[in-house]
């Protein structure tokens, strides 16, 4: 019987605890056959541990409960009454505040109540859990299911799985495993024989980096038992998440470099190749921010053949090394500060299966610390449960290559799925160990790896492995994605092209690119083939223009990424994650799975089919949440909930920004402008009248451990429109001032002499009027149609205000006010999906170009086309422009059709200046011709029916 359970009266416990959550770090500490000893003692900060408050455990005969969370319980039995509270590989921290709850036994059974669940056990035989002795109930939110042990849920929204390697599409190779949130309302979570932990997880460390004193798996307590985790969060999907990382650790937030632009290929790449290739990112002033050597930076299959050497492990020759190619590589060190200097982190390949081989440059250095004569084995085993192995795997293969400049390890395991400790797989494990060296030497960890299964949220970031290149395996990736953060998974990594056969058409690759930029990380790969181009510069027009102005926006985004990522850590939820998180009584949250959201201000839905190849258009269905959004791309001011099918250009992107969304940018992709310690740009969408609406950007150093105890700031913007002159239209912008996180005193010193530094900004108000005023902190801006010019411009095609904002002291607010005509119906009307309108019409205008030197283009098709442009130069005609638009676009499409049918004509009658360069007396060129024409009169004419349609 339970603590406090007197006499079968119901007991109250109410227990108010005040503790500070640590952040429970995924640091792997291995001590399989060492005990720890007092020197090696971790000093744990706070009150993290995986012991639970006792206040929070209730015992009854052979079974015992530990009220987690009012939604979450631990249900453990076990015959000899032995129960476990050690870390296992997912719950690591059960020392939680404990919640309200009640308790009664009477008449042989137990009954626990908190504010969302009921829990009857009455035990039967020797008490195991069984559907007849022990069921709970979910008695707040919705739904409100009972669930009792063995019983299966086919409403459970599933996680993610190990690797994509072989898969097309949704046909995968490894099955999906469950999630912690599903349709039911309920989700278990079998913690039954898992590896345990022999010590508790560190938070800060005394000294010894060294593996021997790493807390190390172990196998759990022998004998009959369960150990059962009860989620019962109905459809409070996040808060669910939330609470799993509590128990189970944080997400941790990455490095900067890993939001940017990620170079990797399957190539044998000379040290010449690659810094030939950084350079060509820069000629092209597109970003650049790690670089991906595949196995080849050592020796190689060939290289090792060539020399009778065989792989004495038996796995495949060439693919474990750990010494540098020196034909490719010269001179790693010098290679490897190069591309830092140009601002690259770098990451080698690894597959570690093959233990040490005799040919490695470290061979005789391991065999010597493990205390192996020459006599023993002619290559060194790997045995990552071993300590003694592992100390040495990292201290004389890896840490000598990070010194050398290697920033991370990509660790490409595709062996065994078994090690020495049952329970215990490979892939899990590689991850933990990698993770933890990173910390314990003191940088921000990161490594790249499949997924180990649950409890690996703790050690990002994911490779999805070797998909196929082909649209299947494109389209299935935002849902696969998104879906991962069920499991705490954010920032599964892609081969965007796909990886076998490489080879990709470039629309494809360009909807790849586009997916990418929309995605955690952003990295293109593929497998030795050399007609796999992944250089966005190498494919032709239209193609390589949009996917590298992709890559610019995706280094622009950084700001609202890296903000994002740190509120994934705070609370649990992956920033990409699945609608449904929002929204979760609406059916259509769950079914649009190629649309997820995209950080708190927007959502994404990339096109993932081929377009129509006679509008050159393709056809997308994106779900409107409730509420109000803007179209990104089109400007479309839309309602929802509602199912919305429209039609894209192959430049546009179906991403939905919430009424009144604020997205932090740098002012450039690459140069001075990417500072934004200098320099901010804040793009602040449409506002619903009255609303206010605000965001906090986050920065830190982007390295080290820092960012968990206070290092850290943020910049508060807040913009609120109403409350202007008579028949006037007010936007009241306040940024900062900067606020910095928990600091102890000598760090609060040291911000103190940061706080005087100066940005500027500059704000963007897309998809709007233009004002017909400006202020900045009091001071009035003038219109100017020059950049680098002081005053406040236009852009008329995207009805885009820019308001620049000259340096100003962080510690400090800038106050800026808009002041905006109140616009008539007709104006609003003409603005509603305006950008999209004028993508339309310049496709239109497009696919006439064959007919140039015949006929120009109708006039009015270039008037309406021309008419954010002049809005450009002229902001105060935008009234009068937005509201003519209609009727405009009307006449353009009237012009076209008329035009058509002269075009047709001359066509069919041969028309010289239509056929010019072919010959006339080649009946074959002539008709082949004269098909291309048609095509694109098709085009132009099929075109403008969608902007008719819009």
């Amino acid at each position: 019987m339970g603590a406090g359970c007197k006499g079968g009266k119901w007991s109250r416990r109410r227990v108010c605890l005040s503790l500070i959550l640590v952040t429970v770090s995924p640091s792997p500490t291995y001590a399989a056959s060492i005990p720890a000893t007092g020197s090696e003692k971790w000093v744990v900060s706070g009150r993290s541990s995986p012991v639970a408050n006792p206040a929070a455990t209730v015992r009854f005969g052979n079974a015992r409960f530990t009220i987690l969370t009012d939604r979450l319980v631990r249900m453990e039995w076990a015959e000899d009454r032995q129960f476990e509270d050690r870390a296992s590989l997912v719950f690591v921290n059960r020392n939680l505040p404990v919640p309200d709850y009640t308790q009664l036994a009477q008449d042989g059974a137990l009954e626990i109540r908190t504010a969302c669940l009921f829990l009857h056990y009455r035990p039967q035989g020797n008490g195991a859990f069984t559907a007849d002795s022990l069921h709970v109930n979910v008695t707040c939110g919705s739904p409100r299911p009972e669930w009792r042990p063995g019983q299966t849920d086919d409403a459970n929204l599933l996680g993610t799985t190990r690797t994509l390697d072989g898969s097309d599409g949704i046909k995968l190779r490894e099955p999906m495993e469950p999630g912690l949130v599903s349709r039911s309302g309920w989700a278990l979570v079998d913690d039954t024989g898992r590896p345990v932990f022999d010590r508790d997880f560190p938070v800060q460390k005394t000294s010894s980096a060294s593996p021997l004193t790493w807390p190390w798996a172990i196998a759990p307590r022998s004998g009959p038992r369960q150990d059962l985790y009860f989620f019962g969060y109905g459809h409070d999907y996040k808060r669910a998440l939330g609470d799993f990382t509590q128990v189970a650790g944080k997400i941790p937030l990455p490095p900067k470099s890993v939001f940017g632009v990620w170079w990797s290929r399957y190539w044998s790449y000379s040290d010449q190749e690659l810094l030939a290739l950084t350079d060509d990112f820069a000629q092209h002033s597109l970003p650049l921010d790690v670089m991906v050597l595949d196995m080849d930076w050592h020796l190689n299959q060939d290289q090792l053949a060539a020399r009778g050497l065989k792989d004495l492990s038996g796995h495949k020759l060439g693919w474990t090394g750990y010494s540098w190619n020196r034909l490719l590589f010269p001179d790693p060190s010098g290679f490897l500060q190069r591309l830092h200097d140009s601002g690259v982190k770098v990451s080698l390949n690894l597959h570690p299966a093959s233990g040490v081989q005799k040919w490695e440059d470290a061979y005789s250095d391991v065999k010597a610390t493990l205390g192996l004569s020459a006599g023993q084995e002619s290559y060194v085993p790997f045995a990552p449960t071993d300590q003694h192995y592992v100390d040495a795997y990292f201290s004389l293969l890896h840490r000598p290559l990070e010194k050398q400049g290697v920033d991370f390890w990509w660790l490409d395991w595709q062996q065994e799925n078994k090690t020495a400790l049952p329970g215990l797989n490979p892939t899990w494990w590689l991850n933990y160990l990698h993770f933890m060296e990173q910390e314990a030497e003191g940088i921000r960890p990161l490594i790249f790896h499949r997924w180990g299964g649950l409890g690996n949220h703790r050690y990002q970031i994911g490779f999805s492995g070797d998909t196929k290149s082909d649209w299947a395996s494109l389209a299935f990736q935002p849902w696969f994605t998104a879906t991962a953060a069920n499991v705490g998974y954010a920032y599964w990594s892609h081969d965007i092209g796909g990886h076998a056969p490489g080879a990709v058409e470039p629309e494809l690759y360009t909807r790849w690119i586009q997916f990418g930029i929309l995605s955690p990380i952003f990295r293109t790969h593929t497998t030795k083939n050399p007609d796999a181009e992944r250089r966005v510069w190498a494919y032709p027009e239209p193609y390589a223009d949009v996917m590298q102005d992709a890559l610019r926006q995706r280094a622009l985004l950084f700001p609202y990424l890296y903000t994002e990522a740190r509120q994934t850590y705070e609370n649990g939820v992956a920033f990409l994650h699945p609608l449904y998180y929002e929204w979760p009584e609406q059916d259509d949250a769950y079914s649009t799975k190629g649309e997820y959201v995209f950080g708190s201000q927007m959502i994404a839905a990339p096109i993932t089919a081929p377009v129509d190849p006679m509008t050159g258009l393709a056809e997308k269905t994106v779900w409107v949440p409730p509420g109000e959004w803007i179209e990104q791309c089109s400007g479309a001011l839309l309602n929802g909930p509602q199912l919305r099918v429209k039609h894209y250009t192959l430049e546009q992107i179906p991403v939905l920004m919430r009424a009144g969304a604020i997205i932090p940018e740098r002012k450039a992709a690459t140069g001075e402008g990417s500072n934004t310690k200098s320099v901010l740009a804040l793009n602040i969408w449409p506002l619903r009248a009255g609303q206010r609406s605000d965001y906090e950007v986050y920065d830190d150093t982007g390295e080290g451990l820092t960012y968990q105890t206070g290092q850290y700031t943020r910049l508060p913007v807040e913009v609120v429109r109403g409350g202007g002159p008579q028949k006037k239209d007010r936007l009241h912008i306040v940024i900062g001032p900067e606020k910095s996180g928990r600091l102890t005193g000598k760090q609060r010193t040291a911000l103190a002499h940061s706080v005087t530094d100066l940005r500027s900004y500059e704000i963007r108000l897309p998809a709007d009027l233009p004002p017909v005023s400006v202020s900045v902190n009091g001071h009035s801006l003038n219109f100017t149609v020059r950049k680098n010019v002081a005053g406040w411009r236009y852009d008329g095609n995207t009805l885009t205000t820019i308001i620049p904002v000259p340096p100003t002291d962080v510690a400090k607010s800038v106050v800026v006010d808009v002041i905006r005509d109140v616009a008539p119906v007709a104006t609003k009307e003409g603005r509603d999906g305006f950008a999209g309108r004028l993508s339309l019409l310049r496709a239109s205008y497009a696919a006439l170009a064959p007919f140039e030197r015949f006929l120009h283009a109708p006039d009015a098709l270039v008037a309406a086309l021309q008419t954010g442009d002049r809005m450009s130069y002229c902001p105060s005609c935008a009234i009068d422009e937005l509201g003519q638009f209609k009727r405009e676009s009307r006449e353009a499409s009237e012009a076209l059709r008329a035009h058509a049918d002269l075009l047709h004509k001359a066509i069919e009658t041969n028309e010289r200046a239509l056929f010019y360069g072919v010959n006339k007396h080649n009946p074959q060129a002539m008709s082949a011709r004269a098909s291309e024409l048609r095509k694109a009169l098709a085009k132009a004419l099929a075109v403008m029916k969608e902007v008719d349609q819009f």
